[in-house]
């Protein structure tokens, strides 16, 4: 399944386009949109190919500008509405990348779910892209609350994603419900098929101003909570048509859910679509009670200002020193080709196929110390460079074969940045993540050097893996 992402740590597109039409369900318009491959760092940008000059604007809870029963983007002329269950079913089968040419101002609501969409969007497939995909983490609980609606949200720090709603409209007919998602991999089939609903009280005044002209009894479930006049069955005749009233509560044309509780699975989508306008992937658990679009987006708003603010905090590697480390010294020397003075990582603490993190610890007693800068000790940048680059060899030569042996060669340090000095006592936290798979020995790396919660350089690198010939080991 398509939402089994089995590389979440790269960024992803479509493997090919993807058509999809139908009626906006306030507008009434028959909306055609193109959803094409986009390249890495994009996100998620609807183009108005209808205007003149095909203005753009990306899905981003800063460009929000209205959450009237669904939620509406814009930037100058560009404005798109309901995108929630699209972002919903984007977001749950890890599409980072997407341009939408959209030829109206509003997503078609297809069958009131997300289900439409990822049907689509399972049968174009998803291509892996070279860029990493960075997730942040929580540092602490982020709490919204909104007493005039009765609104509580929460995100908590949890390594994955996880969301709990609750609903309580004071209706006879729902009850109290709660919908949960354990894991994000579970969207599409527990629930991307919950459709959007409405009670029928409402529908006169939504009629009356406009905003359900492309509603019908097929894109949406109707709670009829009290007994219906014969007046109110007249006027509801004039937009539906085949209408079957139940005779006292239920559901118009005694629709028979897809879930028990498919109202509050559906609030649970519009969550997850509002949420994803984040525009930074996060991990958390989330728990809303009564959410709605509005205070979704004043959430996805608190979220993303904290996550900008602790950004760095986030990308730090965790250094526990009573772990053990996957490599100590030792076990590094059987890598790398370097030995004393020029060994520049003590310790590997972690190690995937994307990324490498070490540990350097920085003494007195380090041989440079005597000669730069005697009496205000401070680490040579190029050394810091260098330890990136060995820490990034632990990851980029093979280790198939304990008996081959390797080396390293620059071939081009970019956008190295010094942010600052290292001295004795300092702990150099190397993280090196790949930016670019290897191919043909050529290795492309981001490295960031971590000093007491801080940057201390960063750079791209791009080194050459090199096979030493056997009669010169």
């Amino acid at each position: 399944m398509l939402s089994e992402n089995k590389a979440p740590e790269y960024q992803h597109t479509l493997a090919s386009e993807v058509t999809i039409s139908g009626v906006g369900i306030h507008s009434g318009e028959t909306v055609t949109m193109h959803l094409k491959p986009a390249d890495a760092h994009t996100g998620i940008v609807f183009q108005r190919v209808d205007l003149p000059g095909k203005p753009s604007v990306k899905a981003d809870v800063d460009n929000v500008i209205e959450t009237t029963r669904s939620t509406t983007i814009g930037a100058g002329e560009a404005r798109v509405s309901t995108i929630e269950h699209l972002m919903a079913a984007l977001f749950a089968n890890g599409i980072d990348n997407v341009c939408i040419e959209i030829d109206g101002a509003e997503v078609p609501i297809l069958d009131g779910s997300s289900a439409p969409f990822v049907e689509a969007l399972v049968r174009t497939g998803r291509q892996q892209q070279g860029s990493v995909k960075t997730y942040y983490t929580l540092q602490h609980n982020i709490v919204f609350v909104d007493d005039e609606k009765k609104v509580e949200m929460v995100a908590m720090p949890y390594n994955g994603y996880r969301l709990n709603t609750l609903i309580d409209f004071n209706s006879v007919v729902l009850g109290t419900q709660h919908a949960s998602l354990k894991d994000i991999s579970e969207f599409n089939d527990q629930i991307a098929s919950c459709r959007t609903f409405c009670f029928f009280h409402e529908l006169e005044y939504l009629f009356d101003n406009n905003l359900i002209k492309g509603g019908n009894k097929e894109n949406a479930i109707v709670v009829v909570e009290n007994p219906v006049t014969e007046a109110q069955t007249k006027k509801l005749a004039k937009y539906f048509t085949g209408i079957d009233i139940p005779s006292g509560r239920g559901y118009l044309n005694n629709e028979t859910l897809r879930f028990n509780n498919e109202p509050a699975r559906h609030k649970l989508l519009d969550v997850v679509g509002d949420l994803a306008l984040v525009g930074m992937p996060f991990r958390a658990h989330i728990i809303a009670n009564k959410p709605g679009h509005a205070t979704n987006v004043a959430f996805a708003k608190k979220i993303k200002e904290h996550l900008k603010k602790n950004k760095i905090k986030g990308d730090i590697p965790v250094y526990d020193i009573e772990k053990p480390p996957l490599f100590d010294t030792v076990a590094i020397e059987k890598i790398l080709p370097h030995r004393y003075p020029m060994l520049m990582v003590d310790k590997i603490i972690e190690l995937t196929d994307k990324h490498v993190v070490g540990i350097k610890n920085v003494t007195y007693n380090e041989p440079f110390f005597q000669g730069h800068f005697p009496g205000n000790y401070v680490m040579p940048g190029v050394l810091m460079v260098e330890a990136l680059a060995q820490c990034g060899g632990i990851l980029a030569i093979p280790k198939d074969n304990p008996e081959d042996k390797y080396d390293t060669y620059f071939i081009k340090i970019d956008n190295c940045k010094f942010k600052q000095k290292v001295v004795p006592g300092d702990t150099l936290i190397l993280k090196m993540e790949l930016s670019n798979p290897i191919r043909r020995g050529l290795c492309e790396m981001k490295g960031t050097i971590f000093v007491n919660n801080k940057i201390a350089v960063e750079a791209d690198l791009v080194a050459q893996i090199v096979k030493r010939p056997k009669n010169n080991d």
